[in-house]
């Protein structure tokens, strides 16, 4: 055997034990490393962004709310007072029989907005805070409650 053909040889060897190195892959330990990484990162991040989400539907809320209060001060204004509890937020709307000046509808689309978690904002005249109270509970959907769960109230004074 000559010294070309062993060079030709041995640069085979390599080259194939190079290639067969290539086509290894991830380890099991590799890829539960980066698993861990992952869960870690989701650990820290993850409660912020939902904190984050239920702080966006307090003040979702807040805003409807306030949109409302403007549509029934309109309705004041054409009226000289607010809709009873039984005409309800649907008075924005639909005429009611006791609305003799009534000029709406006073809020955009077919319906009154729900709130931010999908319930009907309650609405008393007159209000326990004010001439009315316009009221979400939040996110527990009870009365009373603190931080995303406690109540959201407007009302005029």
């Amino acid at each position: 055997m000559n010294l070309a053909m062993v060079n030709a040889l041995l640069t085979w060897n390599r080259r194939r034990h190079v290639a067969r190195h290539a086509e290894r892959g991830f380890t099991l330990v590799e890829i539960l490393v980066v698993i861990t990484i992952i869960a870690l990162i989701m650990g820290l991040v993850g409660p912020r962004v939902l904190n984050f989400l239920g702080e966006s539907k307090v003040k979702a809320a807040k805003i409807q709310i306030e949109s409302l209060a403007s549509a029934l001060d309109l309705y004041f204004l054409d009226n000289g007072q607010y809709p009873s509890s039984s005409e309800g937020l649907g008075a924005l709307l639909q005429r009611p029989g006791s609305a003799a000046g009534w000029g709406g509808p006073y809020v955009k689309g077919n319906e009154v907005p729900n709130d931010p978690w999908g319930r009907k904002y309650v609405y008393r005249s007159p209000g326990q805070h004010g001439r009315y109270d316009i009221v979400s509970f939040g996110a527990d959907g009870q009365e009373g409650g603190t931080g995303a769960a406690a109540d959201i109230i407007s009302s005029a004074r």
